[in-house]
């Protein structure tokens, strides 16, 4: 029998293992039931929180840069560059992680390190950036960083509005004249897993602000600053597929960056290389923390699942939890999924002995597809 030769690529799951360390407890698995498979490893993202690291493993430079936080404080944020393109990950600057526990700024968390890191990939010579945005602590339009990028936002005495989504209700200016002349020439790639438009009852406030602390008074107060800002810089761009991602950076990138949007795990999976590493398997194996309703609106293994089907190989998947039904799993174009919920029903053990357990799904599944 020819030796299978599998190819990893898997998101992380979130909270215990990343996307790397998928790969390795998954490989770990596979060789303890087949010594002899040939594993190739491609942890991918789908443009949120990860995506650099994901761009790390395949072959990518880490850089760092100190910017701004979301609450204003200075940050240590990485990007990737590979020759004269550069992965940007917004949650890196600002992204919930840089809150302290508990601690949440809905109305005046900012996007203005987002600006300082793009600007760092600019220095760095980057022509072509692919801007991952998820995992925002934000809701401020991007304002924040085009302010950091040369724009002015102003109120109704020319002085420069307040951070945060919040400060956008006295906005009476926009100057874009200001903004850094480099970002015209650069091909700028809006990377993101959701299609919410700016506003409304799928805007990023309603759909977003509550797990970045909004109240119901504060999601009104968002909506209605969003929707002026919008007015202000150009209403057309705001029901765009992508516009309210990671608070509505989307938008700003899109009206006033001339980004283009794509989904996120697309975009990745171009860069990382995946086709030509596809092309040598014979079994695809994917997943991330929980297989859910939400994996199969564009989740990175909705979107390796897809390419892998177009291309007629098999994918099986790992999972922490698995909430799709097997019908569900089947339309994606996957053959069946390991859960560890499976081997370990209390979420809590499961989450802290990921990394054993993943093995051990691992071994069930080299028994199942490599030794049929």
């Amino acid at each position: 029998m020819e030796t299978a030769r599998v190819l990893v690529a898997a998101d992380k799951f979130k909270g215990s293992l990343t996307a790397v360390q998928v790969a390795e407890r998954v490989t770990a698995g596979l060789r303890r039931v087949v010594p002899e498979v040939r594993v190739e490893t491609l942890p991918v993202a789908d443009g949120g929180d990860g995506t650099v690291a994901a761009a790390v493993a395949a072959g990518f430079e880490r850089r760092e840069a100190r910017v701004t936080g979301p609450l204003g404080d200075p940050v240590t944020a990485a990007y990737a560059l590979r020759d004269t393109t550069a992965v940007v990950e917004m949650a890196e600057a600002s992204g919930l992680q840089h809150l302290p526990a508990g601690v949440f700024a809905p109305l005046t968390a900012t996007t203005y390190g987002s600006g300082e890191l793009l600007a760092a990939a600019l220095d760095a010579g980057a022509r072509t950036i692919v801007f991952g945005v998820g995992g925002s602590a934000t809701t401020d339009g991007g304002a924040g960083m085009l302010a950091a990028l040369g724009a002015r936002f102003l109120d109704a005495d020319g002085k420069p509005v307040g951070p945060g989504g919040g400060g956008l209700a006295a906005l009476a200016e926009a100057d874009l004249t200001g903004l850094d002349p480099r970002l015209a020439e650069v091909d700028l790639i809006l990377a993101s897993d959701v299609d919410n438009p700016l506003t409304g009852p799928k805007g990023a406030p309603e759909v977003y602000g509550r797990q970045k602390g909004a109240t119901e008074r504060d999601i009104a107060t968002l909506d209605a600053a969003l929707a002026h800002y919008a007015s202000v810089l150009g209403p057309e761009q705001a029901g765009l597929p992508g516009a309210g991602a990671a608070g509505g950076i989307g938008y700003g990138a899109m009206v006033a960056l001339g980004a283009r949007f794509r989904p996120g795990i697309e975009v990745m999976l171009d860069v990382l290389g995946f086709a030509p590493a596809l092309a040598r398997a014979t079994l695809v194996i994917t997943g991330e923390g929980s297989l859910d309703a939400q994996t199969l609106h564009g989740k990175a293994p909705a979107g390796v699942a897809a390419a892998a089907r177009a291309a007629g190989i098999e994918v099986v998947a790992v999972c922490g939890r698995l909430a799709l039904p097997q019908e569900a799993l089947a339309g994606a174009g996957i053959s069946r999924a390991y859960a560890l919920a499976d081997l370990e029903p209390d979420p809590a053990v499961s989450m802290a002995q990921a990394g054993p357990l993943l093995e051990r799904a691992s071994e069930a599944l080299a028994r199942d597809f490599l030794l049929r």
